[in-house]
């Protein structure tokens, strides 16, 4: 559904899985269409639906919950990252904890989730992010990185953003012979859809 072109969102009893995308818009700005995803998403949660927020869906997730979100304190992140998942690993979280302790993934943002709901789980993290995974209750999760890219979308990224890279003092050629492809966003898809 595309909220943001007047979509309509199902009733949340209605639907078996929920994937909430990333967007070039910012959480922070509280357009209505993200404000009325974000109500949305509350019961569709309080049901036990299952929910994956990816990027700016994993931002609006948690402010849906009673987080904050904002630009990053420390900038930027873009390319392949690694996450630490240990947190997730130990639990044995049903989506995260068959991935590596320290996974390998694409990630693009600005903005980040500042101040975590009271109600939710950090399980990842790295050095530009301390909220790169989060789980709210048995079936909702929220990923800071873009498990549906690979290297080639991730390059593509890099490549129409380099002027704004340059801008922001970042070397895009450098940043470019960095990214690497990795199986574990696509793992990570597959768990969910398992799941749901």
């Amino acid at each position: 559904v595309n909220v943001r072109e007047g979509g309509v969102l199902p009733e949340p009893e209605s639907v078996r899985g929920v994937v909430v995308t990333g967007s070039t818009a910012f959480v922070s700005e509280r357009e209505s269409w993200s404000t009325q995803t974000e109500d949305w998403l509350r019961p569709v949660v309080a049901a036990g639906v299952p929910v994956l927020g990816i990027c700016y869906g994993h931002q609006l997730l948690a402010q849906a919950l009673g987080g904050r979100v904002g630009p990053n304190p420390r900038g930027r992140e873009m390319g392949t990252v690694r996450v630490d998942l240990g947190e997730a690993v130990r639990a044995r979280d049903p989506l995260l904890g068959r991935l590596p302790k320290i996974a390998s993934v694409q990630a693009t943002h600005v903005e980040s989730v500042l101040c975590v709901p009271e109600a939710a789980t950090r399980l990842g993290f790295n050095a530009a992010d301390d909220n790169h995974a989060l789980r709210y209750g048995p079936r909702a999760w929220g990923v800071q990185f873009h498990p549906e890219f690979d290297a080639d979308v991730m390059r593509v990224y890099l490549e129409q953003r380099s002027d704004v890279l340059r801008s922001e003092g970042f070397d895009p050629a450098r940043m470019a012979r960095t990214i690497r492809d990795s199986s574990e966003g696509s793992a990570l898809l597959r768990r969910f859809g398992e799941i749901v």
